[in-house]
C-alpha cells in the first residue's frame, strides 16, 4: 500500500520552525578581505662577553675564542688582551639562545680543562 500526503504537515507547538533556505548573495555585494601586515620586531640580541681572571692562560683563552667564536688567531689574540686590559671584552653578538649556548660550551671547555674563566651573556642595548 502506498500512502501520499494530502496536506503540508503541521509543526507541534513548542518546536522551533525549521531555517530557512540559503539565499544566493545578489552580485555587487560582494565581500573582500584585507591582508593587514603585521609588524614584527626582531629578536633581542645578546652579546656574550668573557670576563677577565688571573688563572687562566692567555694562550688559552685564544684556543676558546678560537674555536667557540669562529675568530682568526690575530683577532682572537686582540679579543684576549682586550679581556685582559680592561676585564672584559665581547666575543660576539647572537639571539639569546644561540649566546646562551656558547657560554654553556665556553663554561663547559673551562670546567673540563680546570680553569676558572668566566663568559656571560647580557642583552644588547
Amino acid at each position: 500500500m502506498i500512502f501520499m500526503a494530502t496536506s503540508i504537515p503541521i509543526r507541534p507547538p513548542g518546536q522551533p520552525a525549521p531555517p530557512a533556505p540559503a539565499q544566493p548573495p545578489e552580485r555587487g555585494g560582494d565581500v573582500v578581505l584585507e591582508r593587514v601586515p603585521q609588524k614584527v620586531k626582531p629578536p633581542q640580541m645578546h652579546q656574550v662577553l668573557m670576563l677577565n681572571d688571573d688563572f687562566t692562560p692567555m694562550e688559552f683563552v685564544v684556543v676558546v675564542i678560537q674555536e667557540f667564536f669562529n675568530k682568526d688567531r690575530e683577532s682572537a689574540t686582540q679579543i684576549m688582551l682586550k679581556i685582559h686590559l680592561d676585564g672584559k671584552a665581547v666575543c660576539g653578538v647572537y639571539s639569546r639562545d644561540v649566546a646562551a649556548t656558547k657560554v654553556d660550551q665556553v663554561m663547559d671547555a673551562a670546567r673540563q680543562s680546570g680553569h676558572p674563566l668566566q663568559c656571560v651573556s647580557e642583552p644588547v642595548d
